[in-house]
């Protein structure tokens, strides 16, 4: 939904590769670890949330049962920046060992009404079952431009446990 020199969600976008995510990053994303997802508020300031989060095809996904700011947020700026905790720690020598974690940078396309048919795939992530009559609410799909933090993921995308 990127287009070449085009307005889009009244944001001025560029066309951006597509990263498909190495395989342990896509098993943290499926580890059921909680999500920290970063959006931009109208005056350009971070604002970050918690969220569950899947896998769907090569795209992250999120449901939100309302319009919450996130979603108002990335109705106006698509920009996402997602930040996971790995379950592991680094083998690097460093002592005492810290956390590896994922970065994802990507853009956010919104659908309306589709919640209810992700609640089973997200909750089924996070060891959960969905809850009855889930509301309409949101769908966000996630992107993925570049794929950052610490971990195999960064080594795969050039030179070992690194920060970016």
């Amino acid at each position: 939904m990127v287009s070449l020199g085009r307005r889009w969600l009244g944001t001025a976008v560029s066309v951006r590769s597509v990263t498909i995510l190495p395989e342990p990053a896509r098993a943290v994303v499926e580890s059921g670890r909680l999500a920290h997802v970063v959006t931009l508020n109208a005056d350009g300031s971070p604002q970050v949330s918690c969220a569950w989060i899947a896998m769907d095809g090569d795209e992250l996904v999120m449901m939100h049962t309302a319009e919450h700011l996130k979603v108002r947020n990335l109705r106006r700026d698509p920009r996402v920046v997602i930040s996971i905790e790995s379950e592991e720690r680094s083998e690097s020598g460093v002592h005492p060992p810290f956390q590896l974690y994922l970065v994802i940078y990507g853009t956010a396309t919104i659908i309306e009404g589709a919640a209810p048919g992700l609640a089973p795939v997200i909750c089924a992530n996070y060891g959960s079952k969905a809850p009855p009559n889930v509301p309409p609410g949101y769908v966000t799909r996630v992107t993925v431009h570049r794929v950052g933090g610490v971990g195999p993921w960064a080594r795969q995308q050039g030179n070992g446990l690194r920060r970016i």
